[in-house]
């Protein structure tokens, strides 16, 4: 007994040190899986194991249907996905990553998770701040598709796609959260290739009003540029505070810059800018908006409601629009308020920036000492002496200083008010705007402030015409002092006599035509006008001065390096394009899109210094072809 007792306990202890030995072995020779902090972390990656071999399944059916010739409709989808994800508790996906309310309108990335996580078993990486990661950063893992929502955000059936005009990043889903804040990305890299039948010098932007007269050399002399400067970026970052509560930033970025080193000679270094920046707060009970950052005017027409990345922008390839949309993009606070996302009404507090035409005032006058840039404005009629009027400065600290600014005394204001209906959208405005000046009178030293009132009314229309594939947009402003907000850029304010601003009276219009014909294709028409008034004066030595004068000798207007201070009294246009998804896959999508603008530019009427009437017009042809690939989507 004693015999068989001491060779047991050998046996036992012989076996307890291989299995020490073993053990260490093992930990010294393996890779350990990630750890969990507790059963519900274990819990939450064996479910999205489970979503994921479910994605999987779903994918693997629906090419099965595809080579039987079947149709899936995304109901069914979903409700399978529901019924796997059920087996697991009956919890959504989002609510099993997230601290938040679940939202069906967030989905997550259909990518499989980066290398550092596919080495760690293919588990989502977890912090929420227990654990090494103390900010809260996970990558979200595969899930199957959202009821409602199509696998592609590229959805040419409407008349403002969003992934034209904007980036569509609503529609797509976030690639990762941190805390309780889901990013999304959205974007496309352009290669856009330019032909001008004159030559503008100019990228992917098309400066309308610039068009050459005749007597320039430029006038006639074909220009063709290849730019990528309109490759663009955009973030979407969201939180669900509460079940009514939504939280956005959106920052949007592309190539337009142009720094002092930009240049297309050794190296085409063009630089970033902020297209648009800002954040909102949305409470849905209440249907209260607020906006603040920079962001589209709300004097921009839109397709839907008053909501930013829903405004009518026409799906156009110049960067520059086209004449007669009235738009710009600018810093603002906005609030709004709508009644059951059905009626609107917005007020928008917007950064003022003026444009001055001084073109008839010949001298400068600058004060010593100052930044301030002016004009020498000519005695009126009946008036002695001459004034100096100053209306702008070098930009400072954070500004160009290449470029002027003028001193405006108070914001922007836009109130707008808007409607949805079955019959299309509709909207209505008023725009408030004020301009200043310092002017220094005759015989006198000190300078005078002037304010003057200028703005306009809008109105805008986006309507489908009999059939949901061809729709009609339309948008105008009429008013004094608003010529900022066309693409052309006619000016806002001219001088008087007393060095005062005075707005100039203006319309902005255009019309849209936007057609369907598949899912993949999108054409479209638009015709658009900008037309300036005169506001002038008659000077004391009998010529006149401002806007729209009739006086001036224009005969070198048609004469190569002839002499031309015409004044651009209308610009009209007609554009026709279209656009072409013509590939899309796991892997993103590609579109092509072609567009043909003409442009014809008519001046107020002068004199050919014999007395005889002159009304000096030019004309441009623009042509883009344009491709876009869109990784996002």
């Amino acid at each position: 007994m004693n015999t068989a007792a001491s060779e047991n306990s050998v046996s036992k202890t012989k076996l307890d040190t291989k299995l020490l030995v073993g053990t260490l072995l093992f930990c010294l020779f393996n890779k350990p899986a990630p750890a969990l902090a507790d059963d519900a972390q274990e819990l939450a990656a064996i479910k999205a194991q489970m979503r994921q071999l479910a994605a999987q399944v779903e994918a693997i059916e629906q090419r099965q249907a595809k080579r039987q010739g079947l149709k899936k409709t995304q109901t069914a989808l979903a409700g399978k996905g529901r019924h796997n994800t059920g087996l697991a508790g009956g919890k959504t996906a989002t609510a099993a990553l997230g601290s938040g309310p679940a939202d069906p309108a967030i989905r997550f990335s259909p990518d499989t998770p980066p290398a550092s996580v596919a080495q760690a078993g293919g588990l989502p990486l977890r912090s929420h701040g227990s654990g090494t990661n103390p900010f809260g950063f996970e990558w979200l893992p595969a899930s199957q598709e959202v009821v409602g929502h199509p696998r592609s955000a590229m959805d040419l059936a409407s008349s403002s796609p969003s992934s034209i005009t904007q980036t569509s990043v609503d529609h797509l889903p976030p690639v990762f959260t941190i805390g309780g804040i889901s990013v999304k990305l959205g974007g496309f890299v352009e290669l856009s290739n330019i032909a001008r039948d004159s030559n503008m010098t100019a990228g992917p932007a098309t400066a309308w009003g610039n068009f050459p007269y005749a007597n320039n050399p430029n006038h006639g002399l074909s220009e063709e540029r290849i730019s990528a400067q309109l490759s663009r970026m955009s973030v979407l970052m969201e939180a669900n505070p509460r079940k009514d509560i939504r939280l956005q930033a959106y920052i949007e970025t592309d190539f337009g810059g142009a720094a002092g080193t930009s240049n297309s000679v050794q190296i085409s270094g063009y630089t970033p800018r902020m297209r648009q920046g800002y954040f909102t707060f949305t409470q849905k009970d209440w249907g209260f908006h607020l906006l603040m950052g920079q962001a589209w005017s709300l004097v921009t027409n839109y397709s839907k409601g008053l909501l930013p990345r829903q405004e009518q922008l026409p799906a156009v390839t110049d960067n520059n629009q086209i004449p007669g949309i009235a738009f710009t993009r600018v810093p603002q606070i906005r609030i709004g308020k709508d009644w059951h996302e059905k009626y609107w009404l917005g007020l928008s507090i917007e950064d003022p920036q003026g444009t001055v035409d001084a073109s008839t005032f010949s001298k400068s006058c600058s004060p010593n000492g100052s930044s301030f840039s002016g004009s020498s404005v000519p005695a009126g009629y009946g008036q002695s002496g001459t004034s100096c009027a100053y209306y702008q400065n070098s930009g400072g600290v954070l500004l160009n200083s290449g470029t002027h600014y003028t001193d405006n005394p108070a914001p922007d204001i836009v109130l707008k008010a808007a409607a949805d209906t079955s019959f299309g959208h509709y909207e209505v405005f008023g725009l408030g705007r004020w301009f200043r000046s310092l002017s220094v009178m005759p015989g006198e030293s000190t300078t005078r402030k002037h304010t003057h009132f200028g703005g306009g009314v809008g109105a805008g229309l986006t309507t489908p015409l009999g059939t949901k594939k061809l729709q009609l947009a339309g948008n105008i402003l009429a008013g004094e002092g608003v010529g900022r907000y066309g693409p052309s850029l006619l000016p806002d304010t001219t001088l008087n006599s007393r060095g005062q601003l005075t707005p100039v009276p203006e319309i902005i219009g255009s019309l849209g035509l936007i057609g369907h014909p598949s899912k993949s294709v999108l054409l479209y028409t638009y015709g658009g006008v900008e037309t300036a008034g005169r506001k002038s004066y008659m000077g004391n030595d009998g010529r006149q001065y401002g806007y729209g004068v009739s006086d001036l000798n224009l005969s070198g207007c048609s004469i190569e390096f002839g002499s031309c201070n015409a004044q651009t009294h209308t610009l009209a246009s007609l554009t026709a394009g279209g656009w072409w998804h013509f590939m899309e896959g796991h892997y993103g999508s590609m579109m092509a899109g072609l567009q043909y603008t003409y442009i014809r530019k008519f001046a107020f009427k002068g004199n050919d210094g014999f007395g005889n009437s002159v009304s000096p017009t030019t004309f441009g042809n623009t042509v883009y072809v344009t491709f876009r690939y869109f990784p996002f989507q």
